[in-house]
């Protein structure tokens, strides 16, 4: 069964690379274009991981972090931001509040992300 997983970012050409890429390995991909969009999706498409931006219209991505973690029905999403932030406080802060992974835009491409996908998503498959 594909992964499904649900994209939080607002860059239309990210979305469309990010998009095509997902889609081409197989992945079950929805959208969310906001920080409030991310806390709707999530109930109505239960994915396996979200891929969270950080700077989003709305509610940011650490706002919708935080709300996602104190809510026990999202406790097994795995979550992993995929951000341009790259400060090392940055980083330390989303794994501090729970993320999964942090991932710097510049620094991965859709290959390595997906590759990063995959390792988060088959370790919660064991």
């Amino acid at each position: 069964m594909p992964y499904k997983i649900l994209l939080a970012e607002d860059d239309p050409f990210l979305i469309d690379i990010y998009s095509t890429k997902f889609k081409s390995v197989g992945f079950d991909l929805s959208l969310a274009e906001s920080g409030d969009q991310v806390l709707a999706k999530l109930k109505e498409s239960k994915p396996d991981l979200l891929l969270l931006d950080i700077v989003l219209p709305g509610i940011s991505g650490w706002e919708a972090l935080a709300e996602i973690k104190k809510d026990p029905q999202f406790n097994s999403l795995k979550v992993i931001v995929l951000s341009n932030l790259g400060q090392r406080s940055e980083v330390e802060k989303g794994i501090e509040m729970g993320a999964d992974g942090y991932l710097i835009k510049a620094h991965y491409t859709p290959t390595q992300i997906v590759e990063e996908i995959n390792k988060i998503l088959d370790k919660k498959a064991e």
